[in-house]
């Protein structure tokens, strides 16, 4: 009986929460803007220095339009990215302002600094990230010797497996203007993908390009759009566990956990067993899918997305000589060796010894003989098309010095988006430049 009262009264604080704080929204309205406002500069407004050049930061708060009270500690670490601290000291608040003397590089890399300061009673923290001479970050995991051969063979065999295309028609994202189905894909030997294929209704004469777009990290449900749809593409957005996207979210959620937890390091023994084989080769064939649709144009191909996404643009653009432009966004997987050299590599940060995704489960010599062949580095080596690359200076997931390490590594026709203070996302700004950049670099 207590328990049941427990949870009544429970519940009923819920309740009553949720309704007074709509009442308050109703009754006073929302903040328009924080009332603690911040801004935090490098001396070098592109936040990019020479070697040995020392780096400034300087940091504006304001509370209530007011500047900060005099005297307010800033707390704050400095160090190489991802690294652990190599300074940390304070300093404090006058007229609005504090600096922080981030310090200087003698290497190619990024310094970062975490800071951190109390008002209006909470703590408030950003991330700062500033470049030393980048265009010479050379990426530390090598090329094996029979890489082209390994991911020819590899190809060759999930070619010999029928797509089979299996379609199921989603009413809720079909309208007069597009169709929606779930495609679930044969890519492999014992390996299937799903996705989300949205398509105008119209087709013009000619046909329309197709856009193809792998995921994130993680094994979330994905969503279909009508964002490139309504650019005149064929549109697919790819779960790449084949995981039921159509189970109730309870179900779907007690299914992935079991089924996907820690893919990323999954049989990470061999190259021919590791997890990110099947993916890889997987999207190469989504690609084949797309180009055998009567509604394709014959000649674009393009692959795009971020993170785990981005990392998969990168790898389908090198392996599928039918794509024609790749857009990646700060990709994953970039310098898996790079924390194994006491510098920060891409995500899931092996060998830091500190991050969660980073477990390898294996002897770190075995591990590092087998993920050269699947870094992404080693495929940006081998893209020839046109390619639009975007990524941030604040990123702690994919780091900007393993992004840059692919980038460096791109010998094909190549247009960067850099904003320095965006992290692990982008600003609309930067996906509407990808867009134009598409539009004009269309066969």
């Amino acid at each position: 009986m207590k328990q049941r009262l427990s949870i009544g009264v429970l519940a009923l604080c819920c309740w009553l929460g949720t309704v007074s704080g709509q009442h308050f929204q109703q009754e006073f309205g929302n903040a328009r803007k924080p009332f603690v406002e911040a801004m935090a500069v490098p001396d070098h407004a592109d936040h990019r220095y020479c070697l040995g050049q020392p780096a400034r930061l300087r940091i504006s708060a304001r509370l209530g339009g007011q500047p900060i009270s005099d005297g307010t500690v800033v707390r704050y670490r400095t160090g190489p990215e991802m690294q652990p601290a190599a300074k940390q000291d304070s300093t404090v608040f006058t007229g609005g302002e504090a600096t922080i003397v981030m310090g200087t590089m003698t290497e190619p890399g990024f310094l970062a600094c975490q800071y951190e300061y109390m008002a209006d009673g909470q703590r408030h923290s950003d991330l700062v990230k500033v470049a030393f001479e980048p265009e010479r970050i050379a990426t530390l995991t090598p090329l094996p010797h029979d890489f082209d051969r390994f991911w020819q063979q590899a190809l060759k065999e999930a070619r010999r497996v029928p797509l089979e295309p299996q379609y199921t028609d989603i009413s809720d994202a079909t309208d007069e203007q597009f169709t929606t189905q779930l495609v679930r894909l044969h890519v492999g030997r014992e390996k299937w993908m799903q996705g989300y294929l949205t398509m105008p209704r119209q087709v013009p004469q000619g046909g329309m390009p197709v856009v193809l777009v792998p995921p994130g990290a993680g094994s979330q449900k994905i969503s279909p759009s009508d964002y490139f749809p309504r650019q005149g593409c064929i549109y697919l957005k790819i779960e790449i566990h084949d995981n039921d996207q159509l189970l109730p979210d309870d179900e779907y959620n007690r299914m992935r956990q079991q089924k996907c937890e820690g893919y990323m390091s999954r049989g990470m023994a061999s190259p021919d067993t590791y997890y990110y084989k099947d993916v890889y080769v997987g999207c190469a064939r989504v690609v084949d899918f797309l180009c055998s649709l009567p509604q394709w144009d014959g000649r674009n191909v393009i692959v795009t997305g971020g993170s785990q996404g981005g990392a998969l643009t990168i790898v389908t653009a090198a392996l599928s000589d039918r794509v024609t432009l790749c857009a990646p966004f700060y990709p994953a997987l970039c310098d898996l060796l790079g924390f194994r050299h006491h510098r920060a590599g891409g995500w899931p940060k092996f060998f830091s010894g500190y991050y969660k995704d980073g477990r390898t489960d294996i002897p770190d010599e075995q591990a590092a003989q087998t993920l050269p062949y699947f870094d992404v580095v080693n495929f940006a080596r081998r893209l020839t098309v046109p390619t639009f690359m975007s990524w941030g200076y604040s990123d702690d997931t994919c780091s900007p010095t393993s992004v840059w390490a692919a980038w460096n590594a791109i010998t094909a026709p190549k247009t960067c988006d850099i904003t320095p203070t965006s992290a692990h996302w982008r600003f609309s700004s930067s996906q509407q430049k990808c867009l134009d950049w598409m539009k004009q670099h269309m066969r």
